[in-house]
């Protein structure tokens, strides 16, 4: 694993908890590290979700397929963001999504017993769950405020202004879809700011 990838992580998780190198090593063993190539299916929907997984270099998106065909992205993960079907994972039942790689990837994986072993262990990392699941808590509410209070015009350019890394990263037609929005719309709205 790449070391600066890893010294990257070491500092995310010190933002919450303090951590010796030593630990964080040992901390380290109980993931398995995967390495995806772009478009890479990481989770399939109708199967297992055994693992939740910590994007160091890359970036993720989780899926699912609606009853018409059309696939809706309900969430991206960049580095040091957490991704997995968390009611699916907790129960270790099947997952009605999918995670893909959007872009060539280097993830941290970790089981749910592993997980339980970990906080065990370093009782601290307890905290740092804790609040890493209540920002995205936090972030799927406002997401569906912003849903239903602002224009779809009003939604792409809030989404846009305020999470530029993935507005950068991600390819239009996934924010569209993130969005409920079609990518045709988005290249509408876009055409329309520049001129």
């Amino acid at each position: 694993m790449n070391k600066a990838l890893l010294e990257s992580f070491f500092r995310h998780l010190g933002q919450y908890v303090t951590l010796s190198e030593e630990e964080f090593h040992d901390i380290l063993s109980f993931f398995e590290e995967r390495n995806l190539a772009k478009k890479e299916i990481l989770m399939r929907a109708g199967g297992p979700c055994t693992h939740t997984h910590v994007v160091l270099k890359g970036c993720l998106h989780m899926y699912f397929v609606n009853e018409k065909g059309v696939e809706r992205t309900v969430q991206f993960a960049l580095e040091n963001w957490w991704l997995t079907d968390l009611l699916a994972f907790q129960n270790k039942a099947n997952t009605d999504f999918s995670i893909q790689a959007v872009e060539k990837s280097e993830v941290l994986s970790i089981s749910l017993d592993q997980q339980g072993q970990l906080l065990k262990k370093y009782p601290q990392l307890e905290r740092y769950f804790r609040l890493i699941y209540q920002t995205a808590y936090g972030a799927s509410i406002m997401k569906m405020k912003y849903l239903s209070d602002f224009s779809k015009e009003e939604i792409y350019f809030h989404f846009t202004e305020h999470y530029p890394k993935f507005a950068q990263r991600v390819p239009q037609y996934l924010i569209a879809s993130f969005l409920g929005l079609t990518p045709e719309y988005v290249s509408e709205i876009r055409a329309k700011r520049r001129s």
